[in-house]
Parts: structure tokens; C-alpha cells; sequence
């Protein structure tokens, strides 16, 4: 059953493809709020509401010239900004309270009959979540349009796994991301299965700043495989924890958004609502 919570989203989604699409002409508030069928008032008050900044901001955030601006101006620095700790606002510092650990032979042998998982269903700025953790962390999340097919993907990863349907503390954690206060925020701890190559792509992943974006390209010579941007696209591909490992702050080197395994609507709005973020709390 549909939440007031996914209509908002999908009138948001909406109106940012429309923006996407015609960010070149400058819209008016008027012209987008027409696109959902909102008056301007009752769009602006939703949309500042969803994304913290007014619609005319936010379309600054999700053009490709914001994207190349970022790279032109950040990329040289991209990561040694994100070994420092010293960042001025806590949204920066967020991603750093994320560690990974990778499932051993053991914990993944014969499709997971060694794991016990967790999972639940929840809400985001972006739409449903299935989220999955084992006692170790969270092992999988992913934003969801049928609650059963979402399931049923899970259960192909892990086949032979014992599932339960509870809310537990890692989970809670991982979805605590999603609020405004990281002060609070506890260490969120990913219990993954992935080849070594593919766990050090998301760890890497994890060194871009929010607000921030990266390549292909720039990825795989911080892991000092310049050869391999395509093997890198492929692991990120594969990325089995959405937004917590931010496989959306890759684009192309061209500066366009790329593909993106939840759709470029979604991706934008990610990217847009991270810059609106860091701008507000900086």
C-alpha cells in the first residue's frame, strides 16, 4: 500500500526529472510545480520540506555543471580531504563511521546456510528500503518498489540463509544515516560478500566526501589501478548496500551522472540532497 511518504517522493522524483531535463531553460517555480500538478506554493513548501533548500537551489545542485564544477575545482584533492578528520560540519564526517568486513568462505559456504539475517522494510527521503544485516552488520540494502520481489533478490544472494523479519540494532544504526543529527550517529559496521578487488572499490567509496563526487577513472587510480576504471564500474555495479556506500557520488568523467543501479532520477536526487546538506550545515 502506497505511504503519503512514497506519493511525496514520486511527485519529488517528478519534478527532478523535469528539471534534469530542462535545467538549461531555467524553469520557473511556476512552470515545475505544474509538472505535479502543485500549486507553487503548496510545491515549494513540499519540496523544501523533502529537500531542505527551495526548488530554484536545488536545481543548481543537479545540473551537470554543478558536476563538473565539483571535479574541476575538488578532484585533484578528493582524497586526501577524505583522510583528514577535520572536516567542519559532522555531514562530512559521516561516512567515516562506516567500516567494512568481508563474509568469510565460511559465513558465505553453500549460499549462506551458516548466516542468520535480519531483515526489514523502512522508509527514506528516496523512497522504501529493504534493509538485511547478520550479527556482524548490515549485509544488504536496497530501495524497493514490491516488497516481496525485493525479498525474494535477497533470498537469491543468500539462498539457504535463515531469514527473520525484525528491526535490529544494526539495522537501526545503517538507517539513523538518513537523519539530520550525525552527532548521535554510532558506528555502522557492513558485513559483505565481495572479492577483495570488489571490497576495496567499496572502502574507497567510502573516502569521497558527502557533497562531493568522483570518476571512474579517479577511483581506479586511488586503489593505483589506473588501467582498471571498467573492472571498477563493474564492482560498483555490484554494490549490495545502497547510499551507505555511495556508489551514487561516481559519475562520468565527462561530468554526466552515469548509470546507476536505482535509476538516474534517484541517483540526482541523492546527489542534490547531499550538496543541500553539507551546504546547511557547513
Amino acid at each position: 500500500m502506497e505511504t503519503q511518504a512514497d506519493y511525496n517522493y514520486k511527485r519529488i522524483a517528478k519534478a527532478i526529472d523535469f528539471i534534469r531535463d530542462h535545467f538549461k531553460e531555467q524553469p520557473t517555480l511556476n512552470q515545475v510545480a505544474e509538472t505535479v500538478h502543485l500549486s507553487p506554493y503548496h510545491f515549494q513548501r513540499l519540496f523544501t520540506e523533502w529537500a531542505g533548500v527551495s526548488p530554484k537551489k536545488f536545481m543548481q545542485y543537479i545540473s551537470v555543471e554543478y558536476a563538473k564544477q565539483l571535479l574541476k575545482e575538488r578532484q585533484a584533492t578528493l582524497f586526501d580531504t577524505a583522510q583528514e578528520t577535520g572536516f567542519s560540519g559532522t555531514s562530512r564526517l559521516h561516512d567515516l563511521f562506516i567500516n567494512i568486513e568481508g563474509m568469510t568462505p565460511g559465513e558465505f559456504k553453500n549460499g549462506g546456510e551458516n548466516l542468520t539475517i535480519n531483515y526489514s522494510f523502512a522508509e527514506s527521503p528516496f523512497g522504501p528500503l529493504l534493509v538485511a544485516s547478520t550479527p556482524k552488520g548490515i549485509c544488504h540494502m536496497s530501495f524497493i518498489h514490491d516488497e516481496t520481489q525485493a525479498f525474494e533478490s535477497l533470498k537469491s544472494r543468500f539462498p539457504k540463509a535463515q531469514y527473520h523479519q525484525m528491526l535490529d540494532k544494526n539495522q537501526q544504526d545503517g538507517l539513523f544515516i538518513f537523519q539530520h543529527d550525525w552527532e548521535r550517529l554510532d558506528q555502522i559496521k557492513l558485513h559483505l560478500n565481495g572479492t577483495p578487488f570488489q571490497l576495496k572499490v567499496w572502502e574507497t567509496l567510502l573516502k569521497i566526501p558527502m557533497g562531493n563526487l568522483s570518476t571512474y577513472g579517479n577511483i581506479a587510480q586511488s586503489i593505483n589501478q589506473p588501467k582498471a576504471a571498467r573492472a571498477v564500474g563493474t564492482a560498483i555495479g555490484n554494490n549490495p548496500v545502497a547510499f551507505l556506500i555511495p556508489c551514487h557520488r561516481v559519475i562520468q568523467s565527462s561530468g554526466q551522472l552515469g548509470g546507476y543501479m536505482w535509476g538516474p532520477t534517484r541517483k540526482s536526487a541523492i546527489i542534490g540532497w547531499e550538496a543541500a546538506q553539507t551546504e546547511t550545515s557547513s
